[in-house]
Formats: C-alpha cells, sequence, structure tokens
C-alpha cells in the first residue's frame, strides 16, 4: 500500500442496528467488523467493516444524522441511500459471497455477465440488500 495515490477510503453507510448490521457484513457477507466493542462501550460514534486493508464501511446509526454537520444539510443525508455499492472479489470468492448469502437467506439477483466497471467488462456480477435495504453488488473479472 502506497499513500501517494488515489484510492477509496470509505464508505458510510445508515443503518437502523449497527451492531446487527456488523454481524451481517461479518456472517453472511464474510467482511470483518472492527471497532464493534468500542461502539456498545460508547467509546467510538460507529462500527465498521473492512472490505480490504485500504477500504471500510462505517455503519453510522440513523440517529447519529444530527450530528453530520460537516456541511450545511448533511443531516438531511439519513435515508438518502446511493443507488449501489460494488465489491470486486476474485472468483472464488464470490461463488462463497452467494453461497454464504443463501445460507443467511439473503435474496440474490441473477447473474449478469459483461457489466462494465473499474477494471472494464466484469466476468459476472450479482445484487443484494443488507437489511437497512442498501444495495451491493458483488462481481468479478477475470485476470
Amino acid at each position: 500500500m502506497t499513500n501517494n495515490t488515489t484510492r477509496l477510503d470509505h464508505i458510510v453507510l445508515w443503518v437502523a442496528d449497527p451492531v446487527a448490521a456488523a454481524r451481517f457484513y461479518e456472517t453472511a457477507v464474510g467482511l470483518e467488523p472492527t471497532r464493534v466493542t468500542e461502539f456498545t462501550e460508547g467509546k467510538v460514534a460507529f462500527p465498521s467493516v473492512r472490505v480490504n486493508e485500504e477500504t471500510i464501511l462505517d455503519l453510522a446509526p440513523r440517529t447519529f444524522a444530527a450530528r453530520m454537520t460537516m456541511l450545511p444539510g448533511s443531516a438531511d443525508s439519513a435515508g438518502h441511500p446511493v443507488n449501489h455499492v460494488c465489491l470486486s472479489l476474485p472468483a472464488d470468492a464470490f461463488d462463497a459471497l452467494r453461497v454464504r448469502l443463501g445460507e443467511h437467506g439473503v435474496p440474490v439477483s441473477d447473474i449478469d455477465h459483461g457489466l462494465s466497471g473499474a477494471r472494464g467488462a466484469a466476468t459476472r456480477s450479482f445484487y443484494f440488500r443488507d437489511p437497512d435495504g442498501n444495495i451491493f453488488e458483488a462481481r468479478h473479472y477475470d485476470d
């Protein structure tokens, strides 16, 4: 990892229950939760889950919206989801995610082929929702 290139650091997702959301992302999606204990102890405002060594998803409680004062109107963003977040995975992790989501009863879309993304046309992709309604795309590319 180098500090002098542009990269995605984090995405903040609004969730009803950050601990339950962290558990979903750990058990159904396979992401590593961070700061959950600190959140439950009141030491941090929200927990996160690690996508990789460079990127996390922050799981902000909707009740935290009033504290979002970094720009005028920021507090109004609670409940205004982005269209979707895309996770790019190796082929075996893509397959394992689809199986894990099924084991957790999470509905998934059919598999698409050739959808365009940051690395060109994806080999396969599918969509699913987290318990708070955030939409995720999972995809993999042939390397």
